[in-house]
């Protein structure tokens, strides 16, 4: 699927910061996702690869971590941290996260820091991780809600987008996409007071979830 003008900026922007020291996450998901031995795990927004890598530690030989990315900056650097380290049960995967390129129901695990909300379509990346979590599988995200709905001006400004709250939805509408996903019973980590973005605020939030077994997950 070709690239959208928004993916293409995202693209551009962090291919050029993917050789740069710059942080790039808003939030920790990673120290709260508590990846186990064996376990199959997906980090959407992979970056330069330090979380994939670390989690790809902590399931060991018998555990799989698959790390995705829309910049194909990041896709390389994060290769040759791996190839350098010696990690060899982490891969990673160029994509947009609408369609991820894994089976249903084969991951335990999916953890995203700040960058659901880049996303066009939010609601197909949640039934995304919905479709490729086990029964019993969680997931463990941080990002960004807005207040009330950001204003046309700032959804495609590079400073807003690069601060990752261009994209953001207001709370409300974040809960919404997660049960309209089939995600009920939201656990809050960390959630923040709300502080000022342009002409609204924002909060950024950490959140567990998990997939049941009821019929109405996907």
């Amino acid at each position: 699927m070709p690239e959208t003008k928004t993916e293409n900026a995202i693209n551009i922007r962090y291919s050029e910061l993917a050789e740069t020291s710059c942080c790039l996450s808003c939030g920790g998901a990673v120290n709260h996702a508590n990846a186990g031995p064996g376990e199959t795990c997906v980090d959407l927004g992979s970056g330069r690869g330090t979380d994939a890598i670390r989690m790809a530690e902590a399931v060991g030989a018998d555990g799989m971590v698959y790390g995705l990315d829309l910049s194909d900056g990041m896709i390389r650097t994060a290769e040759k941290t791996a190839a350098r380290l010696g990690v060899e049960n982490v891969k990673f995967l160029q994509t947009d996260l609408e369609q991820i390129p894994l089976e249903d129901k084969s991951v335990d695990l999916v953890i995203s820091n700040c960058v659901i909300n880049h996303a066009e379509d939010k609601q197909k990346v949640w039934n995304e991780v919905s479709r490729i979590l086990k029964k019993g599988g969680r997931f463990v995200v941080s990002d960004i809600y807005s207040s009330k709905p950001v204003p046309e001006e700032y959804k495609n400004d590079p400073e807003a987008v690069a601060e990752c709250w261009a994209g953001s939805v207001t709370r409300e509408e974040y809960l919404l996409q997660l049960e309209t996903a089939g995600f009920k019973d939201i656990e809050i980590l960390e959630e923040s007071n709300p502080y000022p973005k342009g002409k609204i605020e924002v909060s950024s939030w950490t959140i567990l979830g998990r997939k049941s077994g009821c019929g109405c997950c996907k």
